[in-house]
């Protein structure tokens, strides 16, 4: 029951946003009562602070998996982790969705747990942009920092207009989104 409270729950605060989506809308369109609502969950924003958690946890993971996968160059590291964040969608669109948008309605205690994740990933990014600067494989006049940045940046906000069921695949678009981070747009 958890799990079926956390996804419809995904679902209104994708639809409806956090701060309009009482735990009444939620016992509603599943069928149960409040009482089955507190007997997982404490509140909403504890409901909320699950769904980031399992979220963060799980691309940090991923992002392990690949970044310790010594027969891979940094550019093909880069690639997987891109590739990671646009299929993400596919199966976790509403939880990004989620994870970005609604992380203002987090307490400062709950964001001193969630921040820290969401740094390291880009941390482990930009260490990779380093470590691609240091092998030769990437330009080495380039701000790591600024690069992760923009990666992330142009990665994460895929999930507001990348739709896996048209024709230009999640690989596609993660090749499409390294090869422009490579190599630019400027015809040569």
């Amino acid at each position: 029951m958890k799990e079926k409270i956390t996804e419809q729950s995904i679902q209104l605060f994708e639809k409806k946003g956090f701060s309009e989506t009482s735990i009444q809308d939620i016992v509603d369109s599943l069928g149960v009562t409040k009482g089955t609502f507190y007997y997982y969950f404490s509140s909403k924003e504890e409901l909320l602070m699950d769904i980031h958690l399992s979220y963060i946890d799980d691309m940090l993971n991923y992002q392990k998996e690949i970044l310790e996968d010594s027969t891979k160059s940094c550019r093909n590291k880069l690639l997987e982790i891109v590739h990671m964040l646009i299929s993400n969608i596919k199966t976790r669109g509403s939880s990004a969705k989620i994870f970005f948008r609604e992380m203002r309605n987090l307490n400062d205690e709950r964001l001193a747990q969630i921040v820290p994740k969401r740094d390291l990933f880009r941390f482990n990014v930009e260490n990779l942009i380093k470590e691609g600067i240091e092998k030769g494989e990437f330009r080495s006049n380039l701000n790591a920092s600024i690069v992760t940045f923009g990666i992330l940046g142009m990665a994460n906000w895929s999930y507001q207009w990348f739709n896996p069921n048209r024709s230009v695949t999640d690989r596609e678009v993660a090749e499409i989104f390294v090869e422009m981070i490579l190599k630019g747009i400027e015809n040569e």
